[in-house]
C-alpha cells in the first residue's frame, strides 16, 4: 500500500535547450536582407564618385596636413585679424604673422584657423604671379603625397576591393586624383545659398532682460546681415542670402549679434567695427559642404570673455562647379561606410569583425585600423560630424545585430547617440526633438530604423531560449546586450522623440519572455515524451519496459497519441514535470543573471515558475477531471503524481509574489484521488489487522519485549496506521479545508481499525480469562490502543484538528475506555465465584467473634483486641487477593491494573455487603430464611469495620494501587459502611428512616393495579398534651382482580407503621365479605401515636386479604398512604390503588435485612412481614 508512493523530487537537468525552429534560424543574420536591399551597394555611379573623394581625402589627408609657421609681428598701418576681423591692437607686437602663407592674426585666434598652410600659400602664390614659391609649395606636396602611397599601400588597396576597382584603372584614378590636389583650388568654385531659419536659447544682452538679434553671414570678404528681431531670444528669420566662393578653404562665418544704438556703441565702433554685443558664433568649413543641408549649429564662443548660448538653424545649399549633380557628402559618406561594412562582413564570411579599443570614446571605433582610418579621414575632409559616423555604423550593424557581440556595440552606440540629443549643453537651449529633426542622417530613416530593430528584437526575445541558449556564454552576454539596446530605443522615444508614453522596456521585456516561456511550454507538452528521452537518457532496459507497458495499455493510441496525456496511464504528467523543472531552473539559473536590468520589475526565474504554473495548471486540473470519471489507473499512481506536482509548487511556485501567500488550487485536483486511496487503505488495513492478529493469537499473545506489557499485534497495527498517516503528512495539505476533510476520512479509518481490534479482544476474551497472563496482556493492548490513539491524535493537530475529525477519535477513546472496562469487570467476575468463597469463609470467621456490648476503639487494648481478629477474620480473603494482585501488578499497565482493582474493590465491598454484612432474602414473598436469621454484634461490627480500613489499605497500596478518595467515596464502602452504621441503631430509629426514605411505595399499583379501596382518613392533635390520634375509616373495595376455586371472603387490614409503637394497637381488620368484589364495609377504627414523634414519621399499610380457614390468609393486595401528605388538610377521603407488592429501594431493603436478623423483636419481625410479603398465585379456574 505504502511501498510503491514516491514522494521523492523529479529529475532536475541544470541545462535545456530547445532544437531551433527554422524561422529562428533565419534570423540569427538579423533583419533579413538589409544590406542587401541598400541602395549605396548598387548604385555603381555613386560609388564610383565616392571612391575618388575617398582617394582624394586619403592621398593628402587633412590629419597630416601642414600647420602655420607662425610669428610676433608689428603692424606698421592699423591691420585686422583674419580671424575675427578685430583691430590688432598695440604699439607694437600686435599680433602672429605666418611665414609661410602670410596670414595675420591676434594669438589668441591662431588656433581657429584650421587651413593647410602649404595649400593656401600655393593658392595666394598663384593668384600673385609667385612662380618659383608656388613651384618649391607644389614639389612639396607631390612629395608627401608619394611618402603616404608609399606608407600606406593597404589604405589604398582596401579602398580599390571595396569598391570593386581593377588595379589598371585604380592606378589611373590615383594619378589624376594626385593632380586634383596639386590644383587646389584655384580651378574651384561654388555656389552657396545659406538660409538663416531661426534661433533658440541665445543669451539676454539688454538690461531688460532681453536681446534684439540679428545675424551676420560671411563668406570670404563677402558679409550680409539678417533683418533685427527685437525683444526675442528665440528669433526666427527665414532669410536666404547667396554666395559665389573660389577658395576651398574659405570658411562660413556665422555670427549672431544683439543690435545696440547708443553712444557707447557708436564709440566701439570707431575702434573695433564692431557697435554691437557679441552673442556667439558658428564657423562652418566650405570644403565640408556638398547637396542640401538643414542643420542646427552650437553657438561657440569667439573669446574666453564671451558669455554665449544657444543654438541656429542653418538650411544650405552648395553647387560645386563640375559636381552640381553629385549627392551630397552625408549621402557619399553613407556609401563608403555601408560598402566598407558589407566587404568587411563578407571577408568574415558574414560575421562581424568587431574591433577591440577601450575608453571613453571607444564607440566612436567602428572598424579596425586600415579600415576606421578610411572613414575618419574622409570624415574630416568632407565634415561628417561623429554623431553621424555612428548613426550610420548603427545602421549597419542592424542588419548583423544577432551576430555575436553585435548587440553589445549597438547598445553602447545608441547610448551615445542619445546622450548626444538628449544631453543639451549649458550653451543651446534647443529642445532634442527639435536637434534630431535636424539630423543630416535623416529623422523619420532613424526612427523607421530603430521601429524595425525594436519589432525585431521583440520577435528574438520572443525565442530567447532558441536564440540565446544558455549552453553559451557568448549568446548570453548578447542576450544582456540586446535588453539593453531595448533600453535605448525606449531611451531614446522618451528624451529624444520626446514620445509621452512609449512601450517600457522592462514590461516590453517581460512580455516577450512571457511568449517564449507559453511557445516552450506548448513545446514541451506536444513533444514531452521525444524531449525526455532525450534530456534524461534512461538505460536501455527501463525503455523496454515503458514500451511495453505502453503497448499493453490497449486504446491508449486514442488518448495518449504520440506520448501525450493518456486517461489510462499517468506517465506523461512526470515527464512534463521534469522537463518544466528543468526549464525553471535554466530561467533561474542562467537567464535570471543575464536579464537583471530590471530587478524590481523583471525576475525570469518567477516568471517562468509562475507562467509554468498557470500553463501546467489548466491542463493538469482539466486532465484529473477526466480521471476522476473514468479512474482508469491505481490510486497509487495518482498519488506519487500529486507528490510530484505538490513538489513542484513548493519548490518553484510557492513564493513568487502572484502566489506567494495564497492557497493553492492542487489540492482540490487531487483531493477525490486521496480520499479514493484513503478508502482503499480501510480494506488493506482490516485485512492487515487481521493477519497481525490471527498471527498474534497463534503466538499466545506474548510480550513484545522484556519491559512491554502488550503484545506484538498492537505494534503492527499501529505501525500500519502510521505509514498512512505519514503518506498524508507529507502531502503538506496546504488547504486547511481539504486537509481537515483527509483529516475526518482518516479519523474514521482508525475509528473502523480500532474497533474492529477490539471486537476481536471482545470475542477471545471470555475463552482466556482462565488464562490471567494473556487476559492482562489483553487488556494491556487496549490500553495501548489508548495510549497511541492519543499520540495519533496529537499528530494530527491536537486541539487544532477539525472539529469533527477530534469528536470520532473522542468518540473512539470514549468506546475504548468501554471496551476496557467491559474487559476488566468481565476478567473481574470471572473470580468472583473465588472472592465469595474467600467473603463466606470471612463471615464464618467473623461469626466465631465472641463478646456482646459496645467495644470502646479508643482503649489501646480493645483495639488491639479488635484488630487482632481483623487480621484474624480477613486471611482467607488476603490470601486470595495478595497472590492475584501480585500478579496483577507485574502483568497489567497501570491504568489497566486501577481499572481491575477498582472492579476487584466493588466485588470484595459488594460481596462483604451481600454475604456478610446483609445477606439476601431467599424468597421475598415468604417468611426470612432460617440462614437469614442471625444478627452482627456491636463487637463483630467494629471487628468488621477494622477489616474494612485493612481492606481499603491493601487497595490504596501505598499510592500504587486506588486513590483514598475514589475509595472512601465508591458507592459500595458507602453502602456498606451505612448497612454496618444501621446495625447500631433501635428498631425504631430504623422504621422512622425506612418511612422518610421509602415514598415510591406505591408505584406498581400505579404500573399493574389489582383493585382499589375507599378510605377516609382524620388526624386529631391533642391541645395540652400534643398527643396525635388517627381516625380511619374503610368505605369499601372495588374492582378486586381474584380469582378463586373456593369461597372467597375478602377484609381489609389496616397497619399502622412508625416508631413508638411496640406498646400501642398497630393493626385492625374488618369483617369479612362473602364472594363479594366490590365489598362495602363502613368499619372505623382509631390510632394512638402518642407525642414523642411527629405525624411525618408514620404511614399507613392497607392490606386486601381473602380470609381463608384452616390456612394462611392470602394477600390480593396492597396500599400505602404516608400521614405526612394529609398533615396540612388534617383529613383526606380518596380511593386507593392495590398493588401487588410495595416497591422498594436500595435502603429500603437493607433495613429489612437488618431488622430480619433482629429475631428476638416482634415489631421488627412484623415489620419485616409487613413490607416483604406481596400477591401469591391465583387458582386456576377449570
Amino acid at each position: 500500500m505504502f511501498t510503491g508512493i514516491d514522494s521523492s523530487m523529479p529529475n532536475v537537468k541544470r541545462k535545456f535547450t530547445l532544437s531551433q525552429t527554422m524561422a529562428a534560424q533565419k534570423r540569427n543574420a538579423g533583419i533579413a536582407s538589409a544590406m542587401v536591399a541598400r541602395a549605396s551597394l548598387n548604385d555603381e555611379e555613386l560609388k564610383m564618385h565616392v571612391y575618388k573623394k575617398t582617394l582624394q581625402a586619403l592621398i593628402y589627408p587633412i590629419s597630416s596636413t601642414t600647420p602655420h609657421n607662425f610669428q610676433i609681428w608689428t603692424a606698421t598701418s592699423p591691420t585686422y585679424c583674419y580671424e575675427c576681423e578685430g583691430l590688432l591692437w598695440g604699439i607694437a607686437r600686435q599680433g602672429v604673422r605666418c611665414t609661410e602663407c602670410g596670414v595675420k592674426t591676434h594669438e589668441k585666434c591662431k588656433d581657429l584657423l584650421n587651413a593647410d598652410c602649404l595649400s593656401r600659400a600655393a593658392e595666394k602664390s598663384s593668384k600673385h604671379g609667385a612662380d618659383d614659391k608656388a613651384h618649391s609649395i607644389i614639389m612639396t606636396m607631390k612629395d608627401r603625397m608619394k611618402t603616404r602611397e608609399k606608407n600606406k599601400p593597404e589604405i589604398f588597396e582596401a579602398i580599390r576591393k571595396v569598391f570593386s576597382v581593377d588595379k589598371k584603372s585604380h592606378a589611373g584614378h590615383m594619378k589624376a586624383v594626385k593632380q586634383s590636389v596639386l590644383d587646389g583650388t584655384s580651378k574651384w568654385s561654388a555656389k552657396l545659398a545659406i538660409t538663416v531659419i531661426c534661433a533658440q536659447g541665445l543669451i539676454a544682452k539688454d538690461k531688460s532682460g532681453t536681446s534684439d538679434p540679428y545675424v551676420t553671414v560671411q563668406v570670404g570678404k563677402t558679409k550680409k546681415r539678417t533683418k533685427t528681431v527685437l525683444q526675442d531670444l528665440n528669433p526666427v528669420w527665414n532669410e536666404k542670402f547667396y554666395f559665389e566662393c573660389h577658395n576651398a578653404s574659405d570658411r562660413i562665418k556665422v555670427r549672431v549679434w544683439d543690435e545696440d544704438d547708443d553712444f557707447k556703441s557708436r564709440l566701439m565702433s570707431k575702434f573695433n567695427r564692431e557697435s554691437d554685443d557679441f552673442l556667439g558664433q558658428a564657423i562652418i568649413e566650405v570644403r565640408t559642404l556638398s547637396g542640401e543641408m538643414d542643420v542646427w549649429y552650437n553657438l561657440e564662443k569667439r573669446t574666453d570673455k564671451s558669455a554665449v548660448s544657444g543654438a541656429i538653424r542653418l538650411h544650405i545649399s552648395v553647387e560645386i562647379k563640375g559636381e552640381e549633380k553629385v549627392a551630397p557628402y552625408h549621402v557619399q559618406y553613407t556609401c563608403l561606410h555601408e560598402n566598407l561594412f558589407h566587404y568587411l562582413c563578407e571577408e568574415a564570411g558574414g560575421s562581424v569583425k568587431l574591433p577591440v579599443v577601450k575608453g571613453d570614446d571607444a564607440w566612436k571605433v567602428y572598424f579596425d585600423d586600415t579600415a576606421q582610418e578610411i572613414v575618419d579621414e574622409f570624415a574630416m575632409r568632407y565634415g561628417i560630424e561623429s554623431i553621424y559616423q555612428a548613426m550610420t555604423h548603427f545602421s549597419c550593424l542592424s542588419s548583423k545585430y544577432m551576430c555575436a557581440g553585435v548587440p553589445a556595440v549597438m547598445s553602447t552606440l545608441l547610448a551615445n547617440i542619445n546622450a548626444y540629443y538628449a544631453h543639451t549643453t549649458s550653451n543651446t537651449a534647443v529642445s532634442a526633438s527639435d536637434r534630431f529633426a535636424a539630423s543630416n542622417f535623416g529623422k523619420e530613416k532613424f526612427v523607421k530604423l530603430l521601429d524595425q530593430v525594436h519589432n525585431s528584437v521583440r520577435i528574438d526575445l520572443s525565442m530567447y531560449r532558441n536564440n540565446f541558449p544558455a549552453s553559451n556564454p557568448e549568446k548570453l552576454q548578447d542576450l544582456k546586450s540586446t535588453v539593453d539596446l531595448l533600453t535605448s530605443i525606449t531611451f531614446f522615444r522618451m528624451k529624444v522623440q520626446e514620445l509621452s508614453s512609449p512601450p517600457r522596456a522592462s514590461q516590453v521585456v517581460k512580455d516577450c519572455v512571457k511568449a517564449c516561456m507559453k511557445s516552450t511550454y506548448q513545446f514541451l507538452y506536444e513533444n514531452c515524451d521525444e524531449l525526455y528521452q532525450r534530456e534524461f537518457q534512461t538505460d536501455a532496459t527501463e525503455k523496454e519496459q515503458q514500451q511495453q507497458a505502453q503497448q499493453k495499455e490497449s486504446g491508449q493510441g486514442q488518448d495518449g497519441q504520440d506520448g501525450g496525456p493518456s486517461i489510462k496511464s499517468l506517465d506523461f504528467w512526470p515527464k512534463l514535470i521534469s522537463l518544466i523543472i528543468s526549464v525553471i531552473e535554466e530561467d533561474k539559473n542562467s537567464y535570471t543573471l543575464v536579464l537583471n536590468q530590471f530587478p524590481q520589475e523583471l525576475h525570469v526565474g518567477q516568471v517562468s515558475a509562475e507562467l509554468m504554473w498557470t500553463l501546467f495548471s489548466v491542463d493538469m486540473k482539466y486532465a484529473l477531471e477526466e480521471h476522476e470519471q473514468h479512474k482508469l489507473c491505481k490510486s497509487i499512481d495518482y498519488m506519487n503524481l500529486l507528490f510530484k506536482v505538490k513538489w513542484l509548487y513548493n519548490k518553484y511556485v510557492a513564493d513568487v509574489p502572484p502566489y506567494k501567500g495564497t492557497i493553492p488550487e492542487y489540492p482540490g485536483w487531487f483531493e477525490p484521488f486521496v480520499l479514493q486511496w484513503l478508502g482503499e487503505n480501510d480494506d488493506v488495513s482490516l485485512e492487515y489487522l487481521h493477519s497481525a492478529y490471527d498471527r498474534d493469537k497463534k503466538d499466545g499473545f506474548q510480550q513484545t519485549a522484556e519491559h512491554s506489557l502488550f503484545s506484538a499485534s498492537v505494534v503492527d497495527v499501529f505501525t500500519q496506521l502510521n505509514q498512512c498517516f505519514d503518506v498524508i503528512k507529507k502531502l503538506e495539505c496546504p488547504d486547511p479545508n481539504i486537509l481537515n476533510c483527509y483529516m475526518r476520512r482518516f479519523a474514521k479509518t482508525i475509528n473502523k481499525v480500532l474497533l474492529a481490534y477490539a471486537d476481536l479482544v471482545r470475542r477471545d476474551f471470555p475463552r482466556l480469562t482462565s488464562r490471567e497472563k494473556t487476559a492482562c496482556i489483553l487488556m494491556n493492548n487496549i490500553q495501548q490502543l489508548r495510549v497511541q490513539l492519543e499520540k495519533v491524535f496529537e499528530s494530527m493537530g491536537g486541539n487544532d484538528l477539525d472539529p469533527e475529525a477530534a469528536n470520532i477519535l473522542k468518540e473512539l477513546q470514549s468506546k475504548l475506555s468501554g471496551v476496557l472496562d467491559e474487559l476488566a469487570s468481565m476478567f473481574a467476575n470471572s473470580l468472583e465465584l473465588k472472592i465469595q468463597g474467600s467473603v463466606q469463609e470471612l463471615g464464618a470467621l467473623l461469626a466465631k467473634v465472641k463478646g456482646g456490648g459496645n467495644v470502646a476503639l479508643s482503649k489501646p487494648s480493645d483495639r488491639q483486641n479488635v484488630s487482632h481478629e481483623a487480621d484474624m477474620v480477613l486471611r482467607p480473603l488476603m490470601d486470595l487477593l495478595d497472590g492475584s494482585l501480585s500478579l496483577y501488578a507485574q502483568m497489567c499497565e497501570k491504568t489497566v491494573l486501577k481499572r481491575l482493582l477498582k472492579e476487584l474493590w466493588r466485588i470484595v465491598i459488594h460481596s462483604l455487603e451481600k454475604s456478610v454484612v446483609l445477606p439476601p432474602l431467599t424468597d421475598p414473598g415468604s417468611e426470612l430464611s432460617k440462614e437469614a436469621e442471625k444478627n452482627l454484634t456491636p463487637r463483630q461490627c467494629a471487628v468488621l469495620d477494622m477489616a474494612l480500613d485493612t481492606i481499603k489499605q491493601y487497595f490504596h497500596a501505598g499510592g500504587s494501587g486506588l486513590k483514598k478518595t475514589f475509595l472512601d467515596k465508591s458507592p459500595e464502602l458507602q453502602s456498606l459502611r451505612y448497612a454496618l452504621s444501621l446495625y447500631t441503631q433501635t428498631t425504631d430509629t430504623l422504621i422512622k428512616t425506612f418511612v422518610n426514605t421509602q415514598t415510591s411505595q406505591d408505584q406498581p399499583s400505579s404500573e399493574d393495579p389489582v383493585g382499589e379501596i375507599s378510605i377516609q382518613v382524620d388526624l386529631f392533635t391533642h391541645p395540652g398534651t400534643g398527643e396525635h390520634k388517627v381516625t380511619v375509616k374503610v368505605v369499601a373495595a372495588n374492582d378486586l382482580k381474584w380469582q378463586t376455586t373456593g369461597m372467597f371472603r375478602p377484609f381489609v387490614e389496616v397497619n399502622l407503621v412508625g416508631p413508638h409503637l411496640s406498646d400501642k394497637r398497630r393493626k385492625h381488620t374488618t369483617k369479612s365479605k362473602s364472594n363479594n368484589w366490590s365489598p362495602k364495609y363502613n368499619e372505623t377504627f382509631h390510632f394512638i401515636l402518642g407525642n414523642e414523634e411527629d405525624p411525618d414519621a408514620y404511614e399507613l399499610h392497607f392490606c386486601v386479604k381473602d380470609y381463608c380457614f384452616a390456612r394462611e390468609d392470602r394477600l390480593l393486595g396492597v396500599a400505602v398512604m404516608q400521614l405526612r401528605d394529609i398533615v396540612e388538610q388534617g383529613s383526606c377521603a380518596c380511593w386507593c390503588a392495590l398493588g401487588k407488592r410495595v416497591q422498594l429501594d436500595e435502603t429500603g431493603w437493607t433495613i429489612l435485612r437488618i431488622l430480619s436478623q433482629r429475631s428476638n423483636d416482634e415489631v421488627a419481625k412484623e415489620f419485616v412481614k409487613l413490607k416483604s410479603e406481596c400477591r401469591g398465585q391465583e387458582d386456576v379456574v377449570v
